[in-house]
């Protein structure tokens, strides 16, 4: 699997910890489009950046991290073809998976802790999507961004 990270500098020290995280897992591969400093970044940017790589298939999912993850999650949402869910928790990340099939992770750098952060993306990152009647719902999702 590839997968794409970005973050503001709200969320510099999460990202890192998760990439360190992935590297648990040999069969992905991750790709860090920024920010690398604690200079002031405008999350929307680093949001477009990661959702140009997952839509042109140079990624399968991507991890999008901002101080709450609020906004960087509603700024990849804007993006066609993107389903990012912001996660709090393990049954969110789990959650977001199997029934919306979420291709973008999205979590608060001043919110979430290393600890959770490390179990989420674990799960995150292993789970499927269960298809069957959660399928007919995200085609309808799907179906919405075409209006």
């Amino acid at each position: 699997m590839k997968l794409v990270i970005g973050c503001d500098q709200g969320a510099l020290e999460l990202k890192e910890h998760v990439k360190e995280v992935l590297k648990e897992f040999s069969d992905i591969t991750v790709e860090d489009v920024g920010t690398y400093t604690t200079d002031s970044v405008d999350y929307p940017d680093i949001a477009e950046k990661i959702c140009e790589k997952i839509t042109s298939g140079q990624a399968d999912r991507g991890i999008a991290l901002c101080g709450t993850g609020i906004g960087i999650s509603i700024a990849c949402n804007k993006v066609k073809g993107i389903r990012a869910a912001l996660c709090h928790n393990v049954f969110t990340a789990r959650m977001s998976r199997q029934h919306n099939d979420a291709n973008v992770l999205a979590m608060g750098g001043r919110d979430i802790s290393f600890g959770p952060a490390t179990e989420m993306v674990q799960v995150w990152v292993k789970e499927e999507f269960l298809g069957g009647r959660h399928e007919r719902r995200v085609n309808k999702i799907m179906e919405i961004q075409d209006k």
